[in-house]
């Protein structure tokens, strides 16, 4: 399946989105939306894999076990009823092969055939195939993964059966959209990804919550696959990344662009890991996983507030034992305030730099990442200009940074790329493995195409970023420079970008003696002229000027 396929089964299921939600708020049906989508994937997986493990033994959906109601059973619901005591070897099977189990009745196959014979048992159906889900299909692993859907609310009817009908008419009209295009975990994979892009951008700043742009989220993931050392090196992106993460990962796009970039290269990754306090997009995040072909044991997505660190695999005490990330990147809520205690003074993270102010944790998040990115990591994480130039212990802390050579490189960005701000923001790239003595900086905030709604990057615009980061050019003029730690340390270590990085264009050098002859040729030209209209006027008896 091409990009475009990828893209057009995006664009179909956003219509049917659209056309189906009706008065309904955007971020209540995109639950309702995702859900249904992620059960077809796992259904359809489930399925095919049911097949390769019976064999010959798989049956034939057959007329005869069409019920007197129309409604056709799944094949496999037909192998479970005439083969009972085979069954808990059968899923014991598929625990080790696919890693989950779904019980015939609550497979999407089923759940569509209830649809289209407007079955009264549905919403009941789908209730207890989503908890089944939840409780037992993963070894527990998935608690709460539907926690956020409410089959009952009476946005989707006031009466049971008003529900039941309305998630008749969803479901049908899904099951139609998706039908004419391939179900493979990149195509169901990147129509969700557009899904929750278009979402996004009807949620306006609440967005800001679980989306980045994939045009930003591209930046971030080539920056940190590129060698950490030597990121123009001949050989290219990294082949291996043990471990990545991302502290607020939203809806895990920006962990799954990285996983993508990797395995453009041929490369691999260990395992990902993600962490997210809104507890919606933290289920976002774990389908969205699943969906783009990940097994359950490649991922680990944590449900926690991250500046309270309450992931407990991160609260290793001994330094022999921190985890530790080969990459990083992390788009965070932008100054988001918080609550600093006596406590946090002395955390780990932050005890060697000092606490972020109560008006902006932008500092605080960035510390937590960085405490826990390898030696020869690198990590880029989204942040507002502010974090830049201002003052008291965010001056303290950028400070520090600069000082131990820790901060590579700052890029700044277009105003209006987000859905949750139209601000300008930047991108500061850290290393723990930096030899250079100075700092890059990158103004891109000029190039970008100008959109109804929203600003964006295209190829053009990424990639040249992404060059002048990799091959680190001494100077671009009005785009970018090499600036030395002895000129930022001058500047009262402000990185203000377009304090080294101006795009404003040049005024042209006026030659006042030149513009002094010129008006000079005028004036006599003037005085000239004047004398020869006169002559006219005099000749026709009139008054002179």
């Amino acid at each position: 399946m091409t990009k475009n396929d990828h893209q057009q089964l995006g664009k179909t299921l956003w219509r049917i989105a659209d056309q189906l939600r009706g008065a309904m708020n955007a971020d209540d049906f995109r639950d309702y939306m995702l859900s249904f989508l992620f059960l077809r994937y796992l259904s359809f997986n489930y399925e095919e894999s049911a097949k390769k493990e019976l064999g010959k033994d798989y049956p034939e959906s057959k007329p005869e076990h069409k019920k007197l109601d129309g409604f056709v059973p799944p094949p496999l619901q037909t192998w479970y009823d005439e083969n009972k005591d085979d069954v808990e070897e059968f899923e014991k099977q598929m625990r080790k092969k696919v890693h989950y189990i779904i019980k015939p009745q609550h497979l999407w196959s089923n759940i569509t055939e209830l649809a289209r014979t407007q079955n009264p048992v549905l919403l009941k159906t789908l209730e207890r195939g989503f908890r089944y889900i939840e409780d037992y299909s993963f070894d527990d692993s998935f608690q709460g993964l539907f926690s956020e859907i409410n089959l009952n609310s009476e946005k989707l009817g006031k009466s049971e059966s008003d529900r039941n009908d309305k998630l008749c008419s969803i479901i049908q009209t899904i099951a139609l959209g998706i039908s004419e295009f391939p179900t493979s975990s990149d195509s169901l994979g990147d129509a969700y990804e557009y899904l929750i892009g278009q979402f996004a951008a009807g949620s306006g700043k609440k967005a800001g919550e679980f989306y980045t742009p994939q045009q930003v989220s591209t930046i971030l993931s080539e920056i940190v696959t590129l060698d950490s050392h030597n990121p123009s090196s001949p050989t290219g992106p990294k082949k291996k990344l043990n471990k990545i993460l991302d502290f607020a990962c939203g809806s895990g796009s920006l962990l799954l662009n990285v996983r993508k970039r990797i395995k453009e290269n041929n490369g691999s990754i260990g395992k990902i890991y993600g962490q997210e306090k809104n507890i919606t997009t933290y289920n976002l995040a774990r389908m969205n996983m699943l969906l783009h072909g990940m097994k359950d044991t490649e991922f680990e997505i944590f449900h926690g507030d991250t500046l309270l660190n309450q992931w407990d695999i991160l609260n290793e005490m001994n330094p022999s034992k921190k985890l530790e990330f080969d990459a990083i990147v992390a788009n965070p809520p932008f100054s988001l305030r918080w609550e600093p205690n006596d406590t946090l003074a002395e955390d780990f993270r932050f005890k060697s730099y000092g606490l972020a102010p109560k008006s902006a944790a932008d500092f605080a998040f960035l510390l937590h990442g960085f405490h826990f990115l390898s030696s020869e990591g690198t990590m880029a994480i989204i942040l507002p200009h502010g974090v830049l130039f201002r003052g008291g212990a965010e001056e303290r802390i950028r400070t520090k940074l600069l000082k131990d050579n820790n901060i590579d490189t700052v890029i700044g960005l277009p105003a209006n790329l987000f859905y949750s701000t139209g601000i300008p923001v930047c991108i500061l790239v850290l290393k723990k493995c930096k030899k250079e003595d100075d700092v890059l900086f990158i103004n891109a905030s000029e190039e970008f195409v100008k959109d109804k709604r929203q600003n964006t990057l295209d190829e053009k615009h990424i990639k040249k970023i992404v060059e002048t980061y990799k091959y680190r050019p001494e100077k671009i003029k009005r785009y970018a420079r090499k600036v030395s730690m002895e000129e930022i340390e001058k500047n009262g270590f402000n990185l203000n970008i377009s304090r080294y990085v101006s795009t404003a264009e040049e005024e042209e050098k006026i030659d006042l003696k030149a513009v002094n002859e010129k008006l000079k040729t005028i004036e006599e030209r003037i005085k000239v002229n004047t004398e020869k209209h006169n002559e006219f006027l005099k000749e026709l008896r009139l008054p002179p000027i």
